[in-house]
């Protein structure tokens, strides 16, 4: 199996943590941006693999977030080692800085940028920094913090920031990185794309479609009204990925699960200027599946 072409770190993710895993077959591995529909493709996953509704432990225990550098390594890889079942696992790093086995199965999470910024906005807020810094080793944050601008006035600022997309995988160009690598590999046998706005158009017909993909048996009503936005949020205490207590407050982590509110906060010439800037970073047919 060849290592990943990249390796991706920052302070508190390190893709390299992935080394000596050992795949089984039919893993999956979900990939995706922060607050692009993680949390709910691990709910789907373990209800497609579990087949119940009630979990037998957290989801964040069941699932656990393989780069994060909150929790020893070690222990994170002799849970899955102890898994009976099909493992889902995982990870906010692009596929290019993850191994490919492929035994495993691989799932991309898309949702439209504009309201990815909105809800990493909100979720910034909603992090207790103090508490991730004890858990990663780094120093706890001194003095008042800062005030924060307008959500408005902030997601201006997203769209037209210029970083190294490798070193900041939740700007505009690291998303597009993320996305366009995935989009290349969509043709390899073991790597689906969702894409967010499909999973509320038609949940039960996407859960379905990758029941199917991954050879597991098609969910009924029953397990696609537990992985819906709302029944989530009603048990956001077992479904939150807050095991170690980041979150200030874990029903907010389940803020709105909609679409169309960051394109709904730019008036015409910053949509334009924010067409102009994905055009830059990314190739026209992903662009439009992505904001279709």
């Amino acid at each position: 199996m060849p290592e990943p072409a990249h390796r991706y770190r920052s302070t508190d993710e390190d893709s390299g943590r992935w080394a000596g895993f050992r795949f089984r077959d039919g893993d999956i591995v979900i990939s995706t941006r922060s607050k692009s529909g993680t949390t709910w493709m691990q709910m789907i996953c373990a209800l497609l693999v579990l087949r119940t509704p009630e979990l037998p432990a957290p989801l964040n225990v069941l699932s656990p977030w393989l780069d994060w550098l909150a929790e020893p390594r070690d222990a994170v890889f002799d849970r899955l080692a102890a898994q009976p079942h099909r493992r889902f696992v995982k990870t906010h790093t692009p596929l290019d800085g993850v191994p490919l086995d492929p035994r495993a199965h691989y799932v991309v999470v898309a949702r439209h940028p504009l309201d990815m910024a909105v809800s990493l906005y909100h979720q910034a807020g909603n992090l207790d920094r103090a508490r991730l810094a004890e858990l990663t080793g780094q120093p706890a944050p001194s003095g008042p913090g800062r005030k924060r601008v307008p959500v408005e006035q902030w997601l201006r600022s997203w769209i037209d920031q210029e970083v190294d997309p490798r070193a900041e995988l939740d700007s505009l160009p690291g998303v597009m990185l993320h996305l366009t690598d995935a989009w290349a590999r969509r043709h390899e046998p073991n790597v689906e794309l969702v894409h967010y706005d499909d999973l509320l158009a038609d949940l039960g017909g996407e859960m379905r479609r990758l029941a199917d993909r991954w050879e597991l048996p098609r969910p009924g009503p029953e397990l696609v009204e537990a992985a819906t936005f709302g029944r989530m949020r009603e048990r956001a205490d077992r479904l939150a990925p807050d095991t170690l207590g980041v979150l200030r407050d874990r029903r907010a982590f389940f803020r709105q699960g909609g679409s169309g509110q960051g394109r709904n906060m730019l008036d015409a010439a910053a949509q334009a200027g924010y067409e102009e800037r994905v055009a830059a970073l990314a190739e026209p047919d992903l662009l439009t599946w992505l904001h279709r």
